[in-house]
């Protein structure tokens, strides 16, 4: 079907360009001594939010397709809704779906998977370990342990990714506990070998995104595969002597493998093993998956290959086909704002440093690699540094605001979309004072675009995909602790100029998939029927 848009009857094109700017990881949330935001001096936001057209929208829960009001919103489902227009339901939700319904374990994949486990195999589990949803939830992984019991598979081998982002910095214990009494109970009613085998920290082995750093593939791929690594007679163990040696969160801790007294890993896998990656989130899954997957891989050597069945559970990008086996279909999100106009032959630009690249493409673009129309689009990546963010709080905010003005006074495009990294990314470690510094290079970047946006006569829209830097510790009987993931914040969403004649529209329970609607009508379209409506009027 061949798309198409309506002109609008009011809005029309500006002279300039229209610039969406998206601060990653900026909520809503009272003034507070742990909102790194309301922290740090920010003339040019306090300026923009003080204007006629501000407001703020849900960027969490069923606001953005997750299973319920207490489930943060995360990058990936809020690039999905800024670009979609629409409300799909999401990685969470699809895999909850799948279990309850048994249509995971009907699924072919999954018979294929335990096939190998009744033959004799060893069916292994990777994933991020913990109830988070934003990557994987631990129910999904014990659903998966009792079906597997159920259906007669003897060895299970679990390789956990601690967390300590998306839940309290220093709470692995909690789930390996949890997991270890499953394991216990599974192996005590069923007969069975069930066992965690390997891990580490999720920022310090396999969960690299947009190939950043595939020696953290490397080692990831090496512990789970190989059992190569430091060696622990439990998780537990592993834990407690590196909580010992440092004050690190979960996510920064080394890998471990569990080994047998005489020093034998519990879990590296054997030709007829099979392997299931229980992430349902794609961007942190696509390089492992290609690792296990791909017969010219050449990113790193992986040793002596063993012959193993292996599937995501979702596909992490449907058009590169990663991983080519899967348990859930992922949600099909097509007719996108940028789709419909690049039907109209507008010109557009996105730009991000690698962080947050892949947001600002493939997931507005509805979980779609590549060009649109490579015509009409131009993608521009600044590759990100590999360190600590706390320690470059700025990241590449002045780079990616540089390349953007260059392209706003080109004349060459008649909008552009931009990811502010730093808030979300230097939120997560838990550095307050870090992250406060993070703002205010954000506030002095937006500054400059809006000034150029002025000069050009154009529209600037500033909103986020979610909060973090807005809480960045809680207390707990008097004790302070970090909070190292996103939060429940609203986000706000603001308009500059004032533009004259247009008005906040009173939208019900507005959220990130209204911003769609609102941006083709500031481009003088009128929205597609389907579309959340506009915020404006």
């Amino acid at each position: 079907m061949a798309l198409s848009l309506e002109p609008h009857n009011k809005f029309q094109k500006p002279n300039g360009p229209l610039l969406v700017v998206v601060a990653d990881g900026f909520g809503c949330a009272p003034d507070d001594p742990s909102n790194a935001i309301s922290e740090a001096e920010t003339p040019a936001l306090d300026a923009l939010f003080a204007d006629r057209l501000t407001t703020v929208l849900a960027a969490s829960g069923t606001a953005v397709g997750l299973p319920s009001d207490d489930d943060m919103g995360n990058s990936e489902v809020g690039h999905n809704a800024l670009g979609a227009g629409r409300i799909f339901s999401q990685g969470a939700l699809l895999v909850n779906q799948a279990i309850d319904d048994g249509s995971m374990y009907a699924s072919e994949v999954w018979q294929q998977a335990i096939a190998r486990g009744l033959a004799g195999g060893t069916l292994h589990f990777i994933g991020l370990h913990s109830d988070g949803n934003v990557h994987s939830h631990t129910d999904h992984l014990y659903a998966m342990l009792l079906r597997a019991a159920r259906e007669g598979v003897r060895s299970v081998a679990i390789h956990i990714l601690l967390d300590g982002r998306d839940v309290a910095a220093r709470s692995a214990m909690q789930y390996i506990d949890a997991t270890e009494g499953v394991v216990a109970k599974l192996n005590t009613e069923f007969g069975v070998d069930f066992r965690i085998a390997s891990g580490g920290g999720r920022m310090t082995i396999t969960m690299d995104r947009y190939e950043a750093d595939w020696p953290m593939v490397e080692r990831g791929y090496n512990t789970h595969v190989h059992g190569i690594g430091r060696q622990f007679a439990s998780a537990r163990d592993a834990v407690k002597v590196m909580y010992a040696e440092s004050d690190s969160g979960d996510q920064y801790l080394e890998a471990f493998v569990v080994a047998d007294e005489d020093g034998q890993p519990r879990g590296a896998m054997s030709d007829g093993d099979a392997v299931v990656l229980f992430n349902f989130r794609g961007d942190r899954s696509i390089e492992l998956s290609r690792a296990f997957e791909e017969d010219d891989f050449d990113a790193f050597d992986r040793g002596a290959r063993p012959d193993v069945f292996f599937c995501g559970m979702l596909q992490y990008d449907g058009d590169a086909l990663i991983p080519k086996l899967y348990l859930v279909d992922p949600p099909l999100i097509d007719q996108t704002m940028g789709e419909y106009l690049c039907a109209e032959g507008l010109r557009s630009f996105a730009i991000s440093e690698t962080q947050k690249f892949g947001h600002v493409t493939y997931f507005w673009n509805g979980n779609r690699s590549g060009y649109i129309d490579e015509e009409l689009e131009t993608y521009v990546e600044i590759p990100s540094d590999n360190v600590e963010f706390n320690k470059t709080p700025a990241m590449k905010l002045r780079e990616i605001t540089d390349e953007t003005i260059a392209m706003l006074r080109s004349g060459d495009f008649d909008w552009g979309r931009l990811n502010f990294p730093n808030g979300d990314m230097v939120g997560h470690t838990g550095d307050l004072s870090a992250t406060i510094e993070a703002i205010r290079v954000l506030d002095e970047c937006t500054a400059r675009l809006i000034e150029v946006i002025d000069e050009l006569d154009g529209v600037l829209i500033f909103t986020a995909d979610h909060g973090n830097a807005d809480i960045m510790y809680t207390e707990k009987d008097g004790v302070r602790m970090p909070k190292t993931s996103h939060t429940l914040s609203p986000v706000p969403f603001a308009i500059h100029p004032d533009l004259e004649g247009c008005t906040m529209d009173d939208v019900e329970e507005p959220g990130l998939s209204n911003v769609a609607a609102t941006v083709l009508n500031l481009l003088g379209f009128e929205a597609p029927d389907d579309y959340r409506p506009s915020l404006i009027n």
